[in-house]
Order: C-alpha cells, then structure tokens, then sequence
C-alpha cells in the first residue's frame, strides 16, 4: 500500500492550542495508527480521507496526489474512493440492513429501496452474512452485526483504501476477538490495503503489520511489525 502522508494542521481554541504534525509512509496492506485518546489518530485519519483540510503538506495514494497544498491539489472525499468506517458505524436509523450497504453505491441522498435488489448488496449480505437481517433496522441488531453492515456499506463502492476508526472499542472482549478474526480473514482475501487506528495493544498484535506510533499530534515510532507483546502491569 503506497500510502505517503506529511501534514501538518493547528487547532486552537481559548483553552488549548494543538498541532497536528505527522509524517510515515505505508509499505504494507496493514497500517495501524497506535496512541493514547486524543493523539491526533482520527484527525490524521479524516485528513487521509478529505473530511479534514491540513494547513499544509502532501497526501499520495498509489501515486495519485489527494491532497498538495503547494500545488493546490485537494481532492474531495468521493473522487479518493477511500472508505471510512467510523466508531460508531454512522448507520442510518431509518433505513434497513439492505438499505444502509446500498447506500454506498448512490449519488446523492436518495435512499435505496426498501426491497430493491442489487448484486453488489447481495454479494455483501452473503459475504458478511447479513441475509437474515436484511430487511432490520439497526436498532434491531446486535452490535456485531452493526459493525458488519458499516463494513460492507464501505466495501461495497470497491474502494482503493480502507480506514478503520477504532473498530472494535463498542464490542464486549469476545466479540471483539471475533470480530479482530472475521476482519483479518476478509481483508487478507480481499487484499484490500487498511489504516487501522487503536489505543488497543491487542489491535496492534492483530493488525500491525506496521505501526505508526502517534502521540500529541506527532509521530513517535514507524516501524515493521516483528511480533508485539503486551505488557502486563
């Protein structure tokens, strides 16, 4: 995964002023963003994705420039078909299992239908194995289901980068177990390039392929993942 980042964003309120200022490149299919709450993780994130402008700096993903602010370059979030998977999976309420990974192939706020068919939707209700709930809501579902309709409502545009904010943080310790395992098992046969962010060491074990450590806005450590250990206090 080609993934080059260098920017650098200033935030300042009456109480606080506070500098983002990170630089890595990714040369794995598994990048994981790792540092305590309020490191930087997510507005790093949102400026890889285009929700976020920086003051200045650089953003390439397989070659492509998103964003350059020396040359002017910043292109917006649906022309990067990054896809972003947010902590608390952002599902519509309104709108069915069927209807919120459908979402992801639209322009536009126009909803899906309601039983409307496509072969995209069905492949992702297969794969992540959501046809008995297709026609639910998701205040009728549990909280992995919830986190695999987010995912395949991402998958489904067939996007070149994939970022994870904090995905198993809601999850009771077993099913984020599982869902470490389901997700490592789909990535690796997609072979879909992730950014993963975690204040989690267990993340780290399971995804580092690479890891950017980030705290007070600043890269403190990239390296290649050669077996992590947690330590124990």
């Amino acid at each position: 995964m080609p993934l080059d980042v260098a920017i650098r964003k200033t935030f300042e309120t009456a109480e606080r002023r506070f500098t983002l200022d990170v630089s890595f490149r990714a040369n794995t299919q598994r990048l994981v963003l790792f540092g305590p709450s309020g490191a930087g993780k997510s507005l790093t994130l949102q400026a890889i994705a285009g929700l976020l402008r920086p003051d200045e700096g650089s953003i390439t993903l397989h070659g492509t420039t998103l964003f350059d602010s020396a040359s002017g370059v910043d292109q917006k979030p649906q022309a990067r078909k990054i896809a972003y998977l947010f902590q608390d999976y952002a599902l519509f309420p309104h709108l069915n299992v069927r209807q919120n990974i459908g979402f992801g192939l639209r322009r536009g706020w126009f909803n899906p239908r309601a039983r409307g068919s496509h072969p995209q939707v069905d492949y992702w209700l297969e794969a992540l194995e959501l046809k008995g709930v297709a026609g639910n809501h998701p205040v009728q579902l549990s909280g992995g289901q919830k986190q695999r309709v987010a995912l395949a409502r991402a998958l489904v545009a067939q996007p070149r980068l994939l970022l994870l904010d904090e995905p198993f943080s809601a999850l009771d310790s077993a099913l984020r177990q599982r869902m470490r395992r389901e997700l490592s098992d789909l990535q690796t046969r997609l072979d879909i390039p992730m950014v993963l962010i975690t204040h989690d060491p267990d993340d780290v074990a399971a995804f580092g392929d690479q890891v950017v450590q980030v705290n007070d806005g600043r890269v403190r450590e990239d390296h290649p993942f050669a077996g992590y250990v947690r330590s124990e206090s």
